[in-house]
């Protein structure tokens, strides 16, 4: 016990020495905080992690089918598998996107897939995140301090190496750049909530940390023009910022975040975007809905990973059970994200949920409902005393010319034992992953 203490302490020092905090803006003020490390890790077996790295695989794969095929031939939609109206009204489709094939076909290059362990066992995938999945630098930087300070942790364990994240990642992002010209790191800059996620890939990848302005567009092609205006061409943005701010000629005119004319370089084909432009629509909660159905389609294979049971207010007979039971279902907002947007019905009073119904039916396509997953409880470490609180798993995918899954992943856990969100911006911490190899 005296150990485990001792290594939490430790690693959250040197985390701190190192700058390893995440940013919340709450209120219009942004406050930097760290990101609390608990030295009890999490142990998935062998045989666990064989079939999630399966599911995963085909989860992403068929994700990235369906990427293409709404951006393109749209047969998902003239066969009646996703209806029309919905695909098109959510907010993450870009229409700006339409007939633009990214490198290899690939769209989400670096997916974050959030799953629980039920206490039966069973594992559920909670949410798709396509867009800009933040996270694998903490158990990253995490692992390496605890190699320092206890080294005999690692060596007397058969714990999977989870330090080839920076290798897979830049594998990747020289497939998508294709000897096109450099690889580079696009941040919004020193106040974004992942800015040290952003500095430390760049670091362990060898990439270019971008800044807004660094990079600029002539003849459709993409330079750097760096700290003394040295210009050198980009063949890939692995890109940290927001779709809408992208690009202010196409997207939000008052972005000064974003690259001018980068579209018009996208769309011919001169750089690669990781992850591409208008992910959004298929890592909306609303979509998450027919990812298995997907897998059938694409695949033709059946899903290896499970939905947590999911209503639809789109469909009548899911309308009328959700209005029905509302007070023992979870109730989340399709558009939010980091933990906002999500109620429990039995947390709410009667004038709550009659206020949460009238929203439901007026605004179906905003909601999603799901059955109350009881899922795994794990030990962490409250002052000096084991407590248990819920946890979940973030999975890292990683599809270049091929798909692979990080061999590690950030679980995260909530410090409210009364609580179910683990989310950093809600207070939550993380701990190790351990994969063990036999």
């Amino acid at each position: 016990m005296n150990r485990l203490i001792e290594s939490r302490d430790t690693v959250n020092k040197w985390m701190e020495r190192f700058g390893v905090r995440f940013g919340v803006y709450k209120n219009g003020v942004f406050n930097e905080q760290l990101f609390p490390f608990d030295s009890i890790p999490r142990i998935i077996s062998k045989s666990d992690w064989d079939y999630l790295e399966r599911g995963l695989r085909q989860r992403v794969d068929a994700l990235n089918r369906f990427l293409y095929d709404i951006y393109h031939e749209k047969r998902i939609i003239s066969d009646g598998i996703i209806p029309e109206e919905f695909v098109y009204s959510s907010k993450g489709y870009m229409p700006e996107c339409e007939g633009i094939t990214p490198q290899g076909n690939v769209y989400s290059h670096i997916s974050g897939i959030d799953l629980v362990q039920a206490k039966t066992g069973e594992w559920y995938v909670l949410e798709d995140n396509l867009r800009i999945p933040s996270g694998a630098s903490y158990p990253m930087i995490a692992r390496t301090i605890t190699r320092k300070v206890s080294p005999e942790t690692f060596s007397e364990n058969d714990v999977a190496d989870n330090r080839n994240y920076s290798d897979l990642l830049r594998q990747m992002m020289d497939d998508m750049c294709d000897d096109r010209g450099i690889c580079v790191i696009l941040t919004p800059g020193r106040y974004n909530s992942a800015f040290f996620e952003h500095s430390y890939l760049a670091e362990k990848t060898g990439a270019t940390l971008a800044f807004p302005g660094d990079l600029i567009v002539e003849d459709d092609k993409v330079y750097y023009t760096g700290l003394y205006h040295s210009r050198q061409q980009v063949g890939a943005i692995y890109r940290r910022i927001s779709d809408e701010y992208l690009d202010p000629l196409v997207f939000e005119p008052s972005s000064l975040l974003g690259v001018p004319n980068l579209m018009q370089a996208y769309k011919q084909g001169n750089v690669a975007l990781i992850n591409a432009l208008g992910n959004g629509v298929a890592d909306d909660k609303g979509i998450y809905y027919f990812v298995p159905k997907m897998v059938r389609y694409y695949l033709g294979e059946e899903p290896i990973l499970q939905n947590a049971p999911t209503y639809l207010p789109y469909y009548p007979e899911d309308y009328q059970y959700i209005l029905s039971h509302l007070e023992k279902l979870v109730i989340k907002d399709v558009s939010e994200a980091g933990g906002y947007g999500v109620m429990f019905g039995r947390d709410l009073d009667e004038k709550r949920l009659a206020q949460l119904k009238e929203l439901i039916i007026e605004q179906p396509r905003r909601w999603i409902a799901q059955e109350v997953i009881d899922f795994k409880d794990m030990e962490i470490l409250e002052g000096n005393e084991r407590v248990e609180r819920k946890a979940d798993l973030r999975a890292f995918v990683i599809s270049g010319k091929e798909t692979r899954v990080w061999p590690s992943g950030l679980t995260r856990f909530s410090r409210n034992p009364d609580s179910f969100v683990v989310n950093s911006s809600q207070g939550g911490g993380f701990k190790d992953t351990w994969v063990m190899e036999k």
